[in-house]
This record gives structure tokens, sequence and C-alpha cells, in this order.
């Protein structure tokens, strides 16, 4: 019944996390979003007993595409006027 829980409780936040990705306004929130329903993911593989996938996720999902999607967005962003 807590393993029920656990998961219905990380798959929200997965939806949650994605969901904010979509309807966020600024693209390094939106970013920030999407790296977070990726580690949700890895956690839930985590409880679902599968850990190499968990540390896959973990590595490449929220680790470093977020860190690729934030280098893109800063170097894509338009230079403030002074």
């Amino acid at each position: 019944m807590m393993l029920l829980l656990i998961g219905t409780a990380l798959c929200a936040g997965i939806v949650v996390s994605a969901l904010l990705a979509v309807h966020l306004g600024d693209t390094v929130s939106a970013a920030i979003s999407a790296g977070m329903a990726s580690l949700f993911a890895a956690i839930t593989y985590v409880v679902l007993a599968a850990p190499d996938v968990a540390m896959t996720e973990a590595a490449i999902g929220s680790g470093l595409t977020t860190v690729i999607f934030l280098y893109a967005i800063r170097r894509t962003a338009e230079p403030a006027e002074k």
C-alpha cells in the first residue's frame, strides 16, 4: 500500500513538472521544470527497483540535458542594452 502511495506521488510530480515546463513563460524556468520531471522519473525507477535505469535517467535526463538546455539558452539570449 505504501509503495502505491509513493509511486502515485512521484508520478504526480512528473506530470506537474511537465505541465509547468510547457506552461511557464520563462525558458530558463521551463528547462529547470523539465529537469525536475526527469529527476522524478529517476526516483520512480529507484522505487520500482531499476537502479541502472535510474542512474542513466539521473545522469543524462536530469543532469546533462538540463545543463545543455541552460547553456543553449544563455548562448542564444539577446544581450541586454546598457
